[in-house]
């Protein structure tokens, strides 16, 4: 991120709140209320993080917590975008997530996937990069069928898409492939684009935002 932001303004979307929290104090994650004090406990060891690992960079970040009411009121959306764009001229990478700690639905129903999409269409980004515990969007499920083929262009989602399974890979995550095709749909009819990578092994992501180079992973394409 650091690289990519010397010629790039960069917004990161991050989740961890809980999860983080959830290694201080073991409250039952099932409870709305537990779950918001989770965060509460979370979200500043989670920035401490992030600010430790980018230092090393003298790479300056900033918190903003967003809720989906933030995009349901144009003057709302507006002073955000307008806060974002402040940073981001004074090459502050915004780190962005859902304020977990007052929201009660978004909390059941959230995930990141479509926070990001939001956030890409409503503060002007270009492009949505989400990276994943897989490397792009399959035929099939690569996990069952070892002949599944990488789709590594996307112009139309379709119903079949959709009906992959949904479950996230682990307790403290929401969504799942089909919440990255929702995110996916709503940039490209909206004329955007989003490029689907694994995050454990950056070089794909690197090569295709940096070196110009798509090896692996899956381009959206939005309709113009």
């Amino acid at each position: 991120l650091s690289l990519l932001n010397k010629n790039n303004e960069v917004i990161l979307v991050s989740s961890g709140a809980v999860g983080a929290g959830y290694t201080k104090c073991k409250l039952d994650k099932s409870i709305i209320s537990n779950k918001q004090a989770l965060a509460s406990i979370g979200q500043p060891l989670l920035m401490k993080e992030y600010k430790a690992r980018f230092e090393k960079y003298n790479q300056i970040v900033a918190q903003v917590l967003l809720t989906a009411q933030d995009f349901d009121s144009r003057k709302r959306t507006e002073n955000a975008k307008n806060m974002i764009e402040v940073l981001l001229k004074n090459k502050v990478i915004p780190i962005i997530n859902e304020n977990d700690a007052v929201s009660i639905e978004e909390i059941v129903f959230g995930d990141n996937d479509q926070l990001s999409a939001y956030v890409t269409h409503y503060f002007d980004a270009d492009l949505l990069v989400i990276l994943s515990d897989i490397d792009g969007l399959y035929d099939s499920n690569p996990k069952e069928n070892k002949n599944a083929k990488l789709l590594k262009v996307v112009e139309k989602i379709d119903k079949k898409m959709m009906q992959a399974p949904c479950n996230p890979n682990n307790e403290f995550a929401t969504g799942g492939i089909v919440t990255k095709l929702k995110a996916a749909e709503f940039l490209m009819q909206r004329g955007k684009n989003m490029f689907l990578a694994s995050g454990f092994d950056l070089s794909d992501v690197k090569s295709f935002l940096i070196d110009n180079i798509h090896k692996k992973g899956t381009l959206f394409k939005g309709t113009t």
